[in-house]
């Protein structure tokens, strides 16, 4: 009877997803993990310093002329909350991946730890000095993150289709 009973554990743990996934895929899981949980601290930790700054009127974040500031810093939260909830998306998708995706999976998540840093980093920046109504320099690393976010988003649907199939 135990040794049934050891078997049929030793069923259950082989076909979990950590262990069925290749060491570099189980490690990519635990990293993008990380980047997801941490960022999602970051940023939301960000979203309460920009109520605190409204919340005691100051001047550098609210007044008319600091609207561009607002909204960039704004959309630097968003975005960087986006992105977080993004990289748990990955980690839970890449058991599911096609082999040949999952081969792909560290160009992957290069892309998407680049438009972590790049995205919300462009739209800080670009509100950290403005000139008018528009946006700092720092604007110019949107493109960039946003390419680096398709090509990442791009790899795991077509991962994930070519799976299904």
């Amino acid at each position: 009877m135990k040794s049934k009973h050891k078997a049929s554990n030793e069923d259950a743990s082989q076909a979990s997803p950590k262990q069925a996934l290749p060491s570099d895929a189980s490690k990519l899981t635990s990293k993008h993990l990380h980047w997801g949980w941490w960022g999602l601290l970051v940023f939301l930790s960000l979203g309460i310093i920009l109520e605190a700054l409204h919340g005691f009127k100051v001047g550098a974040y609210l007044d008319v002329g600091n609207e561009t500031r607002r909204l960039m810093w704004t959309l630097a939260h968003a975005h960087g909350t986006m992105l977080s909830l993004i990289h748990m998306a990955f980690a839970l998708s890449l058991p599911h991946l096609s082999s040949m995706a999952q081969r792909k999976a560290r160009r992957m998540s290069g892309c998407l730890i680049g438009a972590s840093i790049l995205m919300p980093g462009g739209f800080f920046l670009g509100g950290w000095v403005t000139y008018g109504g528009d946006p700092g320099l720092g604007i110019f690393l949107l493109p960039i993150g946003a390419f680096l976010l398709f090509m990442g988003v791009f790899g795991v649907a077509s991962g994930l289709v070519k799976a299904s199939h």
